[in-house]
């Protein structure tokens, strides 16, 4: 159901007694409302990088951008309406296709919103809002949100052992101003449609529309995208030709991710089943075990072995550096 918001509304917003749930929301909708520019670090696996990021609402039009001011030049855009049934998240990017409101009660279905005390990022008051997975089936998170405007200014990815794994933060943010009326979001485009589905994945995770630029736009390559709101996972399938070099059956780790890999018969053909994303290598093994082709029938169907041809592709075996 699509969702409208005022977003002058915010400028009157006040933080006393807002309960987690309704500060999350806000700061989903400061997301779309504000006008700015700003500088951030990304601190990962890979080290820290630095990002210029802008985002404009412009007649109904969100525009967001993102570039890395260091190593390897890249940019990434994203461009939308946020007067029709469009639905981004923001530069601290949240996955599921929903409007605030609706991913909100998502959210709040899995993980438990905690707000701690007021902490100071990138010279500003920001209220820190601690949300943690109510089992060991994902990853939790701390946000902090800037007091004055409600926009996210820093993201810490906490592993289930209470490591951080990744952190984004925003260090200088440049003159926020409002969009002076309302927005309306609701859901956005249908998920994709495949044959190969994932039969089980933890509570909370839906079908998602598949990005334009997915490798798996390729007539080769099937794609499918799940998320529970705050964590996305992929389901790539394809064929393994001697063309195209696969990879080997197991636990592959991928800097803060770990990626799923199962080689199985798919009538007569050897297919590729690769699932990865920001969740448990746990997880991911035993999504990988459950996947199965259903084209307008059983899933189940005898008719399709799915049996490894090597063997040796046991999704559940314990995760293995690659």
């Amino acid at each position: 159901v699509p969702e409208t918001f005022d977003c002058r509304d915010l400028a009157a917003a006040s933080d006393s007694d807002i309960s987690p749930e309704a500060l999350f929301q806000r700061s989903l909708w400061a997301s779309h409302c504000y006008n700015f520019s700003a500088r951030a670090v990304r601190i990962s696996f890979d080290g820290v990088r630095t990002l210029a990021l802008t985002h404009s609402v412009q007649q109904g039009v969100e525009t967001e951008a993102a570039r890395f001011l260091d190593g390897p030049p890249v940019a990434v855009e994203k461009r939308g309406s946020v007067s029709q049934d469009a639905a981004g998240q923001g530069m601290l990017d949240f996955t599921a296709g929903l409007a605030p409101g609706a991913l909100t009660r998502q959210i709040a279905g899995h993980y438990d919103l905690q707000p701690m005390e007021i902490e100071r990022i990138a010279g500003r008051a920001a209220w820190r809002l601690d949300i943690e997975p109510q089992d060991e089936l994902r990853y939790g998170y701390r946000l902090w949100l800037d007091r004055e405007t409600s926009l996210p200014l820093k993201r810490e990815m906490i592993g289930i052992d209470g490591q951080i794994l990744e952190t984004f933060q925003i260090t200088d943010l440049r003159a926020p101003t409002l969009y002076p009326d309302t927005l309306r979001l609701g859901p956005g485009q249908s998920p994709a449609d495949s044959p190969w589905h994932a039969q089980w994945l933890p509570a909370g995770f839906t079908s998602q529309p598949i990005p334009p630029d997915s490798p798996g736009q390729s007539a080769r390559i099937e794609h499918q995208l799940y998320s529970d709101g705050l964590t996305s996972i992929s389901l790539f399938v394809e064929p393994i030709t001697g063309n195209r070099r696969s990879l080997l059956p197991g636990m592959h780790r991928l800097g803060i991710s770990y990626a799923a890999v199962r080689h199985v018969n798919h009538e007569g053909r050897p297919m590729q089943i690769l699932v990865l994303g920001e969740a448990p290598a746990e997880v991911l093994a035993r999504i990988a075990a459950r996947v199965t082709w259903n084209q307008g029938g059983d899933a189940d169907d005898p008719s399709t072995d799915m049996s490894d041809p090597q063997n040796d592709s046991d999704a559940s075996a314990p995760p293995a550096g690659s």
